[in-house]
């Protein structure tokens, strides 16, 4: 059994009364006395920060003459990274991020990543808690006729995040230079460097002259940023935004909130919704390389024959429930047809206490559509892996060993988030 870890933050969330638990090989705050419900409402409307130094950095350079690591992303990361950003499909440049996945020769998720690609030869990927060394293995393996160089910088990199609405307020008061950072930092993409060995070091620097990587990226669906940074700053940096943000409302939050603010956005949780099993008919399916006519794909890559043969493939869906009632997933939850059959299994059910329906609709506490007088009372939400296609708008129901409730296939679930704002708008 791996021993369980502390973040360098450790003593301070424990200090703020937050509830911790073990997390992904960490001990991490579940919630702060504020509680969950708070933590997630703030993000929507103000801005809340995050320990995410639990979470794991690998960092690909290219060493000969020719941009190998470029190479070796095109075998094992799921992005065509020849036409992968925007609408558009454009090549993957310096300064632009991407999400993606790792996947297995059997077309099973290794795990979700963020690909950040810092300059000519030189790209950092971030990947969930304990799963640093698992990557930057599996990238050693389909390496052996490549010149690069792969570091598993584990515990060597300090990460926090700040998401919400007022997060660019926040970020301005601790930037040295917050207009020329900040102007034209669309979403996706990356400015500056935490190593100071690069020349990008002085790119982005906090007011204390520390170097940070700055990405406008994040897990929650709203805006926000990444700040990447020599983990000897992280302890007051933490301190320094804590501090900036409190006239704007900005609070610590926990796992709780980033699960039930992931789900609402739509974002998967990975190992639960993503997993042992081939990465296809899912909501993220845009992160696979398929051609126009979706019957293949435009590069080759570890696991692609795999999805393409796969038979009697599974569904996975999101779901919108009609109030705040959820069912477990630890229970064993299973999906049931109109006629208590079973079709599938619950991967993941929380509340997203932001959202609520007002004539069969949902909105958002920050939807600027929403009926006068809405109060969000929450609804359950999550995603379900199911035997056969169930149309948006299906009705299923969600059964554990204490309720069933009632929920809707949907393509979306929490409206109007803020993450694709123009950052003028937000600053």
């Amino acid at each position: 059994m791996e021993k369980i870890k502390k973040t360098l933050l450790h003593g301070r969330h424990v200090d703020y009364g937050a509830k911790m638990v073990d997390f992904g090989t960490y001990n991490m705050p579940l919630w702060y006395p504020a509680g969950a419900k708070k933590e997630h409402l703030t993000v929507l409307t103000h801005a809340g920060i995050f320990d995410t130094s639990h979470m794991a950095v690998v960092t690909i350079r290219a060493t000969g003459k020719h941009n190998d690591a470029f190479r070796l992303l095109q075998r094992c990361f799921s992005r065509d990274l020849n036409a992968c950003v925007g609408k558009k499909k454009a090549p993957f440049e310096p300064g632009k991020c991407i999400y993606g996945v790792y996947l297995d020769e059997s077309g099973n998720v290794i795990d979700d990543a963020i690909l950040y690609r810092i300059d000519e030869k030189n790209y950092i990927t971030v990947v969930n808690s304990g799963m640093g060394g698992k990557i930057a293995a599996h990238l050693v393996k389909y390496a052996d006729d490549l010149n690069v160089e792969i570091s598993d910088l584990t515990e060597k990199t300090g990460k926090l995040d700040i998401q919400g609405p007022l997060a660019g307020k926040t970020l301005g008061k601790v930037l040295k230079n917050p207009e020329p950072v900040l102007e034209n930092l669309r979403f996706f993409t990356l400015k500056g460097h935490f190593d100071t060995a690069s020349p990008l070091s002085d790119t982005v620097r906090l007011v204390d002259g520390t170097s940070v990587l700055l990405s406008r990226t994040g897990y929650t669906g709203e805006f926000g940023f990444e700040i990447f940074m020599d983990p000897a700053h992280l302890l007051k940096t933490w301190e320094m935004i804590l501090e900036a943000g409190k006239p704007f409302g900005l609070i610590p939050c926990g796992l709780a909130a980033r699960d039930s603010l992931r789900t609402g956005a739509l974002l998967p949780l990975s190992h639960q919704d993503i997993g042992s099993w081939p990465f296809i008919n899912n909501p993220w399916c845009f992160a696979l390389p398929y051609t126009t006519d979706q019957t293949g794909f435009t590069k080759t890559f570890v696991g692609d024959q795999a999805l393409l043969s796969v038979e009697n493939p599974e569904y996975t869906y999101a779901f919108a429930g009609y109030d705040l009632r959820k069912v477990s997933v630890s229970d064993g939850a299973v999906v049931l047809d109109a006629g208590e059959n079973k079709i599938g299994s619950v991967l993941t059910c929380v509340t997203d206490m932001a959202i609520g329906r007002h004539n069969d609709r949902i909105y958002s506490i920050s939807s600027p559509g929403k009926p006068e007088n809405f109060v969000p009372k929450g609804l359950s939400c999550g995603f379900v892996k199911v035997k056969s296609k169930l149309a948006p708008g299906r009705t299923v129901y969600l059964k554990d060993n204490r309720r069933k409730i009632k929920v809707a296939i949907v393509e979306d679930i929490r409206p109007d988030r803020t993450a694709l704002r123009p950052i003028r708008e937000m600053i």
